[in-house]
């Protein structure tokens, strides 16, 4: 009997070590000391039933510890994978409301713009990344298997510690009511405004319903993002999952790649931080968010239009007077060339002032406020040589007047209350 139990014991013990780890690598920061208190106490009981001679398992047999490793790494690597499969099947608790309004109501005929980006929770919550996995297995998208995404998810917990939180959502608060701001300066007052976010609260379906729940008549989808990817696509599955009312057109501004507003903001922001330093000795660096190359097949325009926009951005800067030479785009992960490769090129060359952007990135987050700053410190440059972190777009006025350029052009192109409009459902239209 004592065995038997003996032999349980470690089946368990074994098995909950594995759930446990799991548990540590993506629990929240405050449960992470009581994560790895169990999980220590669950490793340390499986080991003591493997001690020496493992006499509890079966007395004289010295043989007999090796199968209890056996077993005991067997059980370990049920319980992860149970602990893995749960964690990473878990919902989205974002709450999606009920749409009230009729399929037949017009609206009140105001003008609604839903503002929709990537998003980043303040505080840790992987959500965003279990969804991007799902999404990525139902496509079938090789990336990260099942075994590492526990670790994966750790990873985007350190980054969290590292950094205490991410800014990106108080910065898109602050870009919406800019973009709010410039419609009421010049006299609209109706127009009414829902920030959403893919990877944040609310969804972008979310404030869609909202938007129709308080009557609008007309929807302008602006896509706060730089390409067209796997994101925006997302993003406009879950707007097309809503029964908008037949009589509401709705449209999509695009992403802001093309825009020339936008790629002036890169110069202006350059020369209003590059202090006394002489253009010519003053290297810019545009890194890039990067994604693996199997993903390219399925969205091409991801790297197509991430390349295209700097490639012309650095043209402004050519033409604004700074050396060509000390100009270049890197990549944050998945491609080449990283920033430090860049960086000690351009100090060979006569930098003595590096600037650099997270040029994907439309607002402050974990990447432009630890990830590509970590790169760009592997640099090996003399201490003389400044490296600033001009960071992601933000809210500077270029930026806002380039989102407001596309909603306008969104809205322009679309009827007003009383004008025909294409039959159901809903007339959409993209910019």
């Amino acid at each position: 009997m004592d065995m038997l139990l003996s032999w349980l014991a470690l089946v368990l013990l074994s098995f909950a070590s594995g759930l446990l780890l799991v548990w540590y690598l993506t629990t929240h920061p405050l449960r992470i000391g009581l994560a790895m208190l169990l999980f220590c106490a669950a490793t340390f009981g499986a080991a003591a039933i493997l001690g020496p001679g493992a006499q509890a398992l079966a007395p004289g047999l010295p043989w007999v510890r090796w199968l209890g490793v056996v077993v005991a790494l067997l059980a370990f690597a049920a319980g992860y994978l149970a602990m893995a499969r749960l964690v990473l099947g878990r919902d989205d608790p974002r709450p999606l409301p009920a749409l009230t309004r009729a399929a037949d109501d017009p609206g009140a005929g105001h003008a609604a713009v839903v503002y929709f980006t990537h998003g980043e929770p303040e505080l840790y919550d992987p959500i965003g990344w279990i969804n991007q996995f799902r999404e990525f297995d139902e496509q079938g998208i090789a990336f990260v298997p099942l075994v590492a995404r526990p670790i994966f998810i750790k990873r985007l917990r350190d980054h969290y510690l590292m950094v205490g939180r991410s800014n990106h959502r108080a910065i898109h608060q602050q870009m919406l009511a800019a973009v709010q701001r410039a419609y009421r300066e010049r006299g609209d007052a109706s127009t009414r405004f829902y920030l959403s976010f893919l990877d944040d609260n609310p969804r972008p379906d979310a404030a869609l319903i909202q938007a129709l729940n308080e009557g609008a008549s007309r929807v302008v989808v602006a896509e706060v993002f730089l390409t067209m990817s796997n994101h925006t696509a997302e993003g406009e599955h879950q707007i097309r999952s809503v029964p908008v009312p037949h009589a509401v057109p709705l449209a999509y501004t695009g992403p802001l790649w093309d825009s020339a507003l936008l790629r002036s903001m890169f110069v202006a922001r350059a020369n209003a931080y590059r202090g006394d330093v002489p253009r010519d000795q003053t290297a810019i660096l545009l890194v890039g968010h990067g994604q693996p190359d199997d993903w390219d097949r399925e969205w091409p325009t991801e790297t197509e239009q991430e390349i295209a926009f700097r490639e012309q951005v650095l043209e402004l800067f050519v033409a604004d007077g700074y050396r060509r030479e000390l100009l270049g785009i890197a990549w944050m992960e998945f491609k080449q060339p990283r920033p430090a490769a860049l960086i000690e090129r351009f100090v060979a060359a006569g930098a003595r002032h590096v600037l650099y952007f997270s040029a994907a990135i439309s607002a402050d987050s974990l990447h432009s406020q630890y990830d590509v700053p970590a790169l760009v410190a592997r640099a090996r440059v003399p201490a003389d040589v400044r490296l600033l972190n001009l960071g992601a777009w933000n809210d500077d006025p270029r930026v806002i007047a380039a989102i407001v350029e596309r909603i306008d052009g969104a809205l322009a192109a679309l009827p007003t209350q009383g004008q025909a409009t294409p039959a159901a459902p809903s007339a959409v239209m993209r910019n």
